[in-house]
């Protein structure tokens, strides 16, 4: 087996995150869920993005995020996503390529446009979400470059993109050529209403051996084997996958591999301001290490200590140089 080309190619939405500062009566007027997050459509979307006033648009989705902490980290990394050949998609390819991350998916043509999640944020700091999945739910199989794929030490895969039929069968396919090149899988659960709706293929997965490196919250770890007690549903998991990695918000984190535990606290900040992208950014520290050869209490560590950089402040993307701050803390 050769070397790997890169140390992570992930598999995610391609979502670009649209930010616009705006007042209470706004989020009023438009009649939005403030502080929430709303799935809609072409038709909304549009509505809302011209009811926005100067906006900050930056490259986001799961798993981009995770790639964008790794890049930051040093490590090198491709993404596979779907956008369309519209404004959008070219600033999705052009800020996630300007941070250090290969992508070279193809455009698609036509409807629906590239997804987009559209960010309204008040006086008080609070993100009213509004998220329109687009050209993302159609990445198809073929639009997979293989080599790619075979060319990379893990293959990271993101959980809410099981959810459509054609990214899921394009993911199922790049399994298949991540395995049969000695590579290894890293999946993502995402969230507990994608395990609720897809549990079984999940369970399955892990089951037949299909993934290695498993990351789940203790909501997701309860969804996903049914026992609401922490410890109880990591003994169910861990036998089944070479690496469990299970995080618990403020109680830190859990890794277990091979049956050797490793814990740590959360990253003590000064104030929690923005949850949004901490599991995201937790996974590529830990990634990050994992593929460095490090031991799995330093690979949590890493998570943890990239995790509470992103909470600290608004949005997914670091503030501070990630390598610095992971290099000064790990000492």
């Amino acid at each position: 087996m050769t070397d790997p080309r890169y140390d992570v190619v992930a598999i995610g939405n391609a979502i670009v995150d649209v930010m616009a500062p705006c007042e209470d009566e706004l989020i009023d007027e438009l009649d939005l869920a403030k502080g929430g997050m709303t799935l809609v459509d072409t038709e909304r979307a549009k509505e809302l993005y011209s009811a926005m006033g100067r906006a900050t648009e930056i490259s986001g989705g799961s798993a981009a995020n995770t790639l964008a902490g790794m890049a930051a980290l040093g490590a090198q990394c491709a993404f596979i996503g779907q956008v369309a050949k519209d404004q959008l998609g070219e600033i999705f390819a052009h800020d996630i390529r300007a941070v250090g991350i290969d992508f070279d998916t193809q455009p698609r043509e036509g409807d629906p446009p590239t997804a987009r999640c559209l960010i309204f944020v008040t006086p008080d700091g609070e993100r009213t979400m509004n998220t329109f999945l687009g050209a993302s739910q159609f990445l198809p199989p073929a639009a997979l470059d293989e080599e790619l794929i075979a060319s990379a030490g893990v293959l990271y895969l993101e959980g809410y993109l099981w959810d459509p039929e054609e990214p899921r069968s394009a993911m199922r396919r790049a399994i298949e050529v991540a395995r049969n090149a000695g590579r290894k899988v890293a999946f993502t659960a995402s969230e507990s209403f994608v395990i609720d709706r897809h549990g079984d293929d999940f369970r399955a997965l892990i089951e037949e051996g299909q993934i290695d490196i498993l990351f789940v919250n203790e909501h997701e770890l309860a969804t996903l084997t049914g026992d609401e007690d922490f410890d109880a549903g990591l003994d169910m998991i861990k036998d089944k996958v070479p690496v469990l990695v299970a995080t618990r918000s403020a109680k830190g984190a859990v890794a277990i591999q091979n049956g050797e535990r490793a814990q740590v606290a959360a990253e003590p900040i000064e104030k929690v301001v923005d949850t949004t992208g901490a599991g995201d950014l937790f996974a590529a520290g830990f990634l990050t290490g994992h593929t460095r050869g490090k031991d799995l209490e330093t690979c949590l560590k890493m998570g943890a200590i990239c995790a509470g950089e992103i909470i600290s402040h608004i949005g997914a993307r670091s503030e501070k140089d990630l390598k610095a701050l992971v290099a000064e803390k790990l000492g």
